[in-house]
């Protein structure tokens, strides 16, 4: 898949293309069918599709007091969006500038000059352009002036609510990883290279894999989870502690993940990923070193009789 950083990177002249465009945060499952839809406009026309998107969210540029933490670093959106069928990506730069545009200005340098889209596939609650102006209807009039269609998807939702990447953040915020996965698609994951911790879980007889996650992601509710330790083509079943263990002093906040009965991987300085299954129970202060290795060996045990391991 080819990645375009700014339209200063687009080829000239573009052909003819179908185009998805959003803030993809979490490529959830709301945000796969515009992504389907795209991709079978693209097929029957026999012409790429590609997506376009944002970095960073807005709201950093715009609110940055209120901006939410991002469901996925750019690598990993990119890597959901290749797999969902994209050709090739726009990042576009979020910056103030780019907020002050009119949503007409934004049509013409983005999908009309800068890709030359025969078709565009958005959410039907999309919005776009200085004030957030554009909306699905100014967008079809502008395809109707530049030589595009608009294809507007209808939002997915459950019995609850619709399926959106700010419910997703609420669910993560009170332990629902279960219930995350299942507007993802797939379990809330994080990424991130193992580095040296306090070597306290070795201590214990549970040696655990500390990740070093950037403070931009969201991070699920402290607290212990059953699921899986991924290293390349490896999966492993593991307990997941998310945290700053209340039992020590001076403990800092991390994700550490044990792997069910495996003291021997060397996972250290490798990107590995965490992937949440079920929530176990709440992070809290044990009563010496004894206790604490008791409830290890419990959320252990727990672990494996909800992953079947």
């Amino acid at each position: 898949m080819q990645i375009w950083h700014g339209l200063g990177d687009l080829p000239r002249p573009s052909g003819p293309c179908v185009v998805a465009i959003g803030k993809f945060d979490g490529v959830h499952r709301g945000h796969q069918r515009v992504l389907a839809r795209a991709r079978k406009h693209a097929d029957e026309r026999d012409l790429p599709m590609y997506v376009v998107t944002f970095d960073p969210h807005p709201a950093v540029v715009l609110r940055p007091e209120v901006a939410p933490k991002m469901l996925g670093t750019l690598s990993d959106r990119l890597e959901r969006l290749a797999a969902h069928g994209a050709d090739a990506v726009l990042v576009v730069p979020f910056t103030a500038q780019l907020a002050a545009i009119t949503a007409d200005q934004a049509v013409r340098a983005v999908l009309s000059d800068g890709l030359n889209a025969q078709v565009v596939v958005v959410g039907a609650d999309f919005r776009f352009g200085s004030g957030a102006a554009g909306d699905v209807s100014f967008m079809r009039a502008m395809g109707e002036k530049h030589g595009f269609v608009v294809d507007a998807v209808e939002l997915q939702s459950d019995d609850t609510d619709r399926f959106s990447s700010t419910r997703v953040r609420e669910l993560l915020a009170v332990g629902d990883v279960a219930g995350a996965a299942g507007i993802l698609g797939r379990p809330y994951t994080v990424t991130g290279p193992v580095i040296r911790g306090e070597q306290r879980g070795r201590d214990l007889g549970f040696p655990t894999a500390n990740l070093e996650v950037p403070d931009e992601l969201a991070s699920p509710l402290d607290g212990v989870y059953a699921g899986w330790l991924v290293d390349g083509t490896e999966r492993y079943p593991a307990a997941i502690s998310v945290g700053d263990n209340p039992t020590f002093a001076n403990a800092s906040h991390r994700v550490e993940a044990y792997v069910l009965d495996r003291t021997d991987l060397d996972l250290y300085g490798k990107k590995v990923s965490v992937e949440f299954v079920a929530w176990l129970r709440d992070m809290v202060p044990f009563e010496g070193i004894e206790p604490l290795k008791e409830a290890m060996k419990a959320d252990v045990e727990e672990a494996r009789r909800v992953l079947g391991a």
